[in-house]
């Protein structure tokens, strides 16, 4: 804006100072005259044309400048992008739940360990022990789901921390490469704690399911040893089998 200032400046100038010199002094009047002052105003006339011109010139070049500055400006990338460690997060919580007996969903063969602990409804030489395995699957299963619970309590204060430096980088960020990158960082944060929140609903599972199978197993293994010792004998009243 500055040098479109001082071209219209320039050209201001240099008219004030042509009509003051025809002012001052007059062109003497002789034959011709009139020939001579068209001749004068024609050179006026061309050099506001250039004025104009160069102006316009300048104007261009200085909307160009403009934009350049302004493509520099939303280049210009987050040299400290941040995002969380949900890798070693999720390796952390498959060990956790993994404890003891614990009927863990991170089992290599959870087909054969259950059908293994569980048999379902099939007699029992030592029901004490089977209750007691059945029973320390469940409550293994349990504290596997407590301590990744726990694991994920003891993250609030790096999640907090991380979201708001987020906060501060998406309220400060520079042009539109910073903003499309501090939204990636938002968007992987959020799939970050969505996979976190996946780990916790399977521990929850785990828990529930281990527990749920200890009680089935329990009636059916008594009902398998009472029909053992008492024999399945058929009773019929009023025509139907029992």
């Amino acid at each position: 804006m500055q040098s479109k200032w001082l071209v219209r400046s320039a050209t201001s100038i240099a008219l004030v100072a042509i009509m003051a010199v025809e002012t001052v002094c007059p062109v003497p009047a002789h034959a011709g005259v009139p020939g001579l002052f068209a001749t004068e105003y024609t050179q006026i006339l061309n050099y506001v044309e250039l004025a104009g011109q160069l102006e316009k010139q300048v104007v261009m070049v200085e909307n160009q400048l403009n934009q350049l500055a302004d493509m520099a400006k939303h280049g210009i990338t987050i040299t400290d992008q941040l995002f969380g460690t949900v890798a070693s997060d999720i390796t952390t919580l498959r060990q956790i739940v993994n404890t003891g007996q614990a009927l863990s969903y991170t089992l290599s063969n959870m087909d054969g360990t259950f059908r293994l602990r569980f048999p379902g409804y099939s007699p029992s030489t030592n029901y004490g022990q089977s209750y007691q395995t059945w029973s320390q699957t469940s409550l293994d299963s349990t504290l596997g789901a407590l301590k990744a619970a726990g694991v994920q309590n003891s993250q609030f204060d790096s999640d907090s921390a991380l979201l708001q430096s987020l906060k501060s980088q998406s309220q400060s960020a520079v042009g539109r490469m910073q903003a499309i990158e501090v939204g990636n960082q938002i968007a992987e944060n959020q799939a970050e704690q969505l996979m976190k929140l996946r780990q916790l609903m399977m521990a929850d599972m785990q828990s529930k399911s281990a527990y749920q199978s200890t009680m089935v197993q329990a009636d059916a293994t008594k009902q398998a040893n009472s029909d053992q010792f008492f024999g399945q004998t058929q009773v019929t009243s009023d025509g139907v089998t029992f």
